[in-house]
Parts: C-alpha cells; sequence; structure tokens
C-alpha cells in the first residue's frame, strides 16, 4: 500500500532537476521548431535560409518561455497554499 501524501514534499522536484528539465525542454523545442520550420514553410512557398530559420526558431523559443512563465506563475498563484493533507486518499492493490 502506498501513501500518495506521505509527504507534502514527496512529488516536489528539486531546483537542480527543474533547471535540468526547462533546458532539455528548451533545446528540444528550438530543434522542432527549426525541423518543422524546414518542413513547413516550402509547402506554403516560403523559401528561407537556415540563419534566417534559425532567427524564427529563436524569436518562437523566446515567445514560447515568456508563455511557460506566465501560465507557471498563475497557476502557481491559484494553487491553495496549504493542501488539505485530509483529502488525499491512499492507494492500495485491490484485494481478491
Amino acid at each position: 500500500m502506498a501513501d500518495a501524501c506521505a509527504s507534502p514534499s514527496a512529488n516536489r522536484q528539486s531546483r537542480l532537476m527543474s533547471l535540468v528539465e526547462a533546458i532539455a525542454n528548451m533545446v528540444v523545442g528550438y530543434a522542432l521548431a527549426i525541423m518543422t520550420q524546414i518542413v513547413v514553410f516550402p509547402w506554403f512557398g516560403i523559401e528561407t535560409g537556415f540563419g534566417d530559420h534559425l532567427l524564427i526558431g529563436l524569436v518562437i523559443l523566446l515567445v514560447s518561455l515568456i508563455r511557460s512563465y506566465c501560465l507557471r506563475r498563475l497557476f502557481e498563484a491559484c494553487r491553495p497554499r496549504h493542501a488539505n493533507l485530509s483529502r488525499c486518499k491512499t492507494f492500495s492493490s485491490p484485494s481478491s
């Protein structure tokens, strides 16, 4: 039997791992934006050089970072400050 609410910080991520996740998300997002542009732009008759793709990808990255930060802060502001642990459920395997 595992208690889902054993510790308030049991599901929290360390600051270092949050940083690693954010950097990985940025790198993957940037690469995906570049690859998508290279494939999709010609479908619409848009021909650009690789340098332009890098710059456009950077703009998309910055907009995405701002969006992500604002949403994270909004959700953090909406989150209850002190979780009511009595509402947490204990999960157990079904009995035979």
